[in-house]
């Protein structure tokens, strides 16, 4: 399967995106530079290829660059109602993510609400990992998801993006 992608730049960093027919894939946050993004973007997996940076297509990925910087300067940008390829991801995993994109813009909800709003309490651990693996940060909002005691808990990017997005979101 041949995945498209598109590499932006912001006034954080660079940016990709990577999709394929049935919606988007990836995204990453921001990197120092243009070629980093492209080699983490080409590590996606066996039996895909998604061509060199000559070929970037922006076809699937409408005005989402446009949004994204918006975003990270600070405009509330509410929703991203973009199509997702989430098929390889398990049901959990999707479930927990499609229960995380409920969360408004500005606030913030537990990992055990998340657990809950799934009719499982006792997963909250589980729910912390299927958000650890979010290929799409911001766009499936697990930065608003923190501890019970108020914590912000872990982030795939790491902490100072978690502090940061929220941040963002709080200023607004």
């Amino acid at each position: 399967m041949k995945l498209s992608y598109f590499i932006f730049n912001t006034s954080a960093g660079w940016m990709g995106i990577l999709g394929s027919p049935d919606g988007l894939r990836k995204l990453l946050l921001p990197r120092p530079s243009r070629e980093q993004i492209w080699h983490l973007l080409d590590e996606s997996g066996p039996g895909y290829h998604i061509g060199t940076p000559d070929e970037a297509e922006t076809t699937y990925f409408s005005d989402l660059a446009t949004r994204i910087n918006l975003y990270l300067s600070g405009k509330p940008v509410v929703d991203f109602p973009d199509r997702l390829d989430l098929l390889w991801a398990s049901p959990f995993q999707r479930s927990v993510w499609k229960v995380t994109q409920s969360i408004p813009y500005g606030e913030t909800r537990t990992y055990a609400w998340v657990a809950g709003k799934l009719g499982m309490p006792e997963a909250t651990r589980a729910t912390g990992q299927a958000l650890s693996r979010n290929p799409l940060p911001i766009i499936i909002p697990c930065h608003r998801v923190i501890y019970s005691n108020g914590s912000l808990g872990g982030f795939s990017s790491g902490k100072l993006w978690k502090q940061r997005l929220l941040g963002i979101e709080l200023a607004t």
